[in-house]
């Protein structure tokens, strides 16, 4: 089975549109929780990694983590059953044995490249001996001489047996050589005993294959005869019925076998999904393929029964709607957060930690010390970052005196300058000159729900005044074309100075300037919505945004 005996691994993971300290934070926590338990545990994206954070995981020599759209269960995450690919040339007996010995009801037929050519089921096995009462079966099916040789349990005397019987039909020879001559015809296989005549008569009369039965021995002058006449010459220690009867066990399995109409699933697919189409079909079994089409093992209904979830853990956020899609069907062990609660709800208790601090990465540092775990430079810097970010080198009001201290004994670690590391990681991050309306909108992007109105907010930092001001009218005109399709009632916009701490706010949507004036006291409509001295998102905009619409609701 796969997976079997193997401890999966748990995925640390930041939200939907991550943010320097989303990917920082998922990054050292993994590696914190690997310390403590010796345990896997592997951070992981759900969404694109934006070129401040490229700059961080570059400038520390770190590697992205892997993207994940989705954290359902798949078909890769359970212990599948791996039944070994036979080939399509092997008998009906030797497939039959197989089953037996591995307790499978289905058996997949593959090809040399690792491709799957077809199944063959018990079922298509009992068919092969109650609904073929054709002679010529043998010939039609392309039976190869070292199939009958297997399932005779025989020996080749005469000929090679490489090759496949392609012609001809089945006899038994129990009358006299007389009589034989006005049944037997070129290219016949046919069975008989040890009577000299017989023998002779049968090769006479042309036949590709006499199978001499109850071990009899084969002269040498029929030997030499045979050998002129290309006929194939079969030694078995059975009698001339139990020959007969298991002769039809020889043939190949790929002349049974399935190969139209096979359902099978990728190690891609989810369970929830698969479940659904196995519960409209008959069969017991469904291979399982990779996505270039090779065989990788086997799939039934009873597996599914005991199906484990992917292992979670989520940091920077709290909210399902910031959180990667099918979070709700995880186990989800633990949430380590700085904001707000949110709406995500568990089948059990999970360790959740959420302190009102300027950076999720403050508390990763906090549990590195609590625990004795010495930071390694490269985490330093990485932490040391996304604290940097978060709260904009301590401008924000959402940072706190542990945050700086956190965040100065990391640069110490690290071997940075926080002032001069700053104006590098927030010039790359800001340099708006090469990117699409688009990038720069879903660079840092949210969304919030209050009562039944969703809105969501984008924010851009920027330590360069003149470069925020150039894109403010095209990014204004894009929000209005783009709107509908983001699935919100409102959406808002944080064009944020870093030095002067002040952000330009743009509005899209119905009644989203006017909550925004409304929140903020800017009466004049002809006013821009320039807020001075707001900065932070989580802390001054949101929050004054909720307190308005609940206003509006009362």
């Amino acid at each position: 089975m796969a997976m079997e005996g193997m401890e999966r691994p748990v995925w640390v993971i930041g939200h939907m549109n991550p943010d320097t300290d989303s990917i920082c934070s998922a990054i050292a926590y993994a590696n914190l929780k690997s310390k403590i338990t010796g345990r896997t545990y592997l951070p992981k994206r759900a969404g694109d990694v934006n070129t401040e954070t490229r700059f961080v995981l570059e400038r520390f020599g770190v590697q992205e983590p892997e993207f994940v759209s989705d954290v359902r269960t798949q078909v890769k995450d359970i212990e599948y059953r791996y039944t070994q690919g036979v080939d399509g040339t092997i008998s009906l007996k030797k497939a039959w044995e197989s089953m037996r010995a591995i307790q499978a009801h289905t058996l997949p037929i593959v090809a040399p490249n690792g491709k799957l050519e077809g199944v063959i089921t018990i079922g298509d096995i009992a068919k092969s001996y109650m609904e073929i009462y054709d002679n010529k079966i043998i010939s039609e099916a392309r039976t190869p001489y070292k199939n009958i040789i297997e399932t005779l349990n025989g020996e080749m005397v005469v000929g090679d047996p490489s090759k496949e019987v392609t012609k001809g039909k089945m006899l038994i020879a129990a009358a006299n050589p007389d009589l034989m001559e006005s049944y037997i015809e070129k290219d016949d296989i046919v069975i008989l005993g040890n009577r000299y005549e017989s023998q002779l008569c049968a090769i006479e009369m042309d036949a590709q294959c006499i199978i001499v039965c109850d071990g009899a021995a084969v002269s040498y002058t029929i030997c030499k005869l045979a050998e002129s006449k290309s006929c194939t010459i079969i030694k078995t220690p059975y009698d001339t019925y139990t020959a007969a009867r298991l002769i039809n066990q020889s043939m190949p399995i790929r002349h049974f076998m399935c190969r139209e109409g096979i359902i099978s699933f990728t190690m891609e697919d989810y369970i929830e999904e698969i479940k659904e189409i196995m519960a409209k079909k008959r069969f017991r079994d469904f291979p399982i393929l990779d996505l270039e089409g090779r065989y990788e093992g086997m799939i039934s209904r009873r597996v599914l029964l005991n199906t484990k979830k992917k292992k979670l853990i989520l940091v920077d956020h709290n909210e399902r709607s910031q959180s990667v899609s099918g979070v709700e069907d995880t186990e989800l062990l633990e949430i380590i957060d700085h904001h707000r609660l949110g709406g995500i709800q568990t089948m059990s208790p999970v360790f959740f930690r959420n302190q009102p601090l300027g950076c999720t990465a403050t508390i990763v540092y906090q549990m590195y010390e609590e625990n004795g775990i010495e930071i390694e430079p490269y985490i330093a810097g990485l932490l040391c970052s996304a604290i940097i970010s978060d709260t904009l080198v301590y401008r924000s009001p959402t940072c706190t005196e542990v945050d700086k201290e956190a965040a100065e004994r990391l640069a110490g670690i690290a071997g940075i300058d926080v002032a001069e590391y700053a104006k590098e990681m927030f010039t790359a991050g800001s340099d708006l000159r090469h990117k699409s309306c688009e990038e720069i909108l879903h660079q840092d992007f949210k969304k919030f729900t209050s009562g039944e109105i969703i809105f969501a907010v984008g924010q851009i930092n920027s330590m360069n005044g003149e470069e925020l001001q150039a894109i403010q009218e095209k990014m204004q005109e894009y929000m209005k074309e783009t709107f509908a399709e983001l699935g919100v009632s409102m959406l808002f916009f944080m064009l944020t100075d870093i030095m002067e701490e002040s952000t330009q706010l743009l509005c899209a949507g119905g009644g989203a300037d006017e909550l925004a004036r409304k929140a903020f006291g800017i009466k004049n409509p002809a006013e821009g919505l320039k807020l001075d001295g707001v900065v932070s998102r989580k802390k001054q905009l949101i929050p004054t945004l909720m307190m308005a619409l609940q206003q509006e609701n009362n």
